[in-house]
């Protein structure tokens, strides 16, 4: 893989990322790695009640992955601002969730796997180690990545709008369908989620 990182190297941010949404999967992991140091440095700026350093790092990722997946290549702000600006939403979205009580998806969130609504009986970090944390943050990613693949564009849409945090009210309300229908599709997108 240390060809690939060579290869990645002379390309832009904006090249990158148009790498990976032209189907280039392996150019993921250079992504991760080379923004790991704005996640952790952005998770430093913020505060989350009843929650750790760590469970930020993990939002950060998932608000990169994101800015990775929804990044316009024509528009004219370039991609690390709007990386950054994903990232800080994605943790000031954790936070407020956290400070409301609505629900605390880092300290006991509900599983995308576990179609009864149990808690985890393990926290979402099993390791203080930083590098650890990181390693766990990006196989998170992977298993994020790999289910989207294996959804149909309207799962994709759902599951979109559901780790964006739309309960299944707003989503039926934003996607025109019946609040059945969502629950139906979230069904099958855990169900798929658990063959991975």
């Amino acid at each position: 893989m240390k060809w690939l990182d060579k290869e990645y190297q002379n390309l832009s941010d904006e090249q990158l990322v148009k790498r990976y949404q032209d189907g280039d999967v392996a150019v993921l992991n250079f992504i991760c790695e080379k923004y790991k140091p704005l996640v952790l440095k952005n998770s430093k700026k913020y505060f989350l009640v009843g929650g750790e350093n760590e469970d930020l790092i993990q939002e950060g990722m998932i608000g990169l992955f994101g800015a990775i997946c929804d990044y316009d290549i024509h528009s004219e702000a370039t991609f690390f601002r709007f990386a950054q600006l994903c990232i800080d939403r994605q943790m000031i979205k954790a936070i407020e969730a956290s400070n409301r009580k609505k629900h605390s998806p880092l300290n006991a969130y509900v599983s995308l796997y576990d179609e009864d609504g149990a808690q985890l009986e393990e926290p979402a970090f099993a390791s203080d180690d930083p590098a650890e944390l990181i390693i766990e943050a990006e196989t998170n990613m992977d298993l994020i990545e790999r289910l989207r693949q294996a959804l149909s564009p309207r799962e994709k849409k759902v599951f979109e709008l559901y780790m964006q945090d739309y309960d299944y009210k707003e989503i039926a309300l934003k996607l025109e369908k019946s609040e059945k229908s969502i629950d139906n599709t979230l069904t099958r997108i855990k169900q798929k989620a658990r063959g991975l």
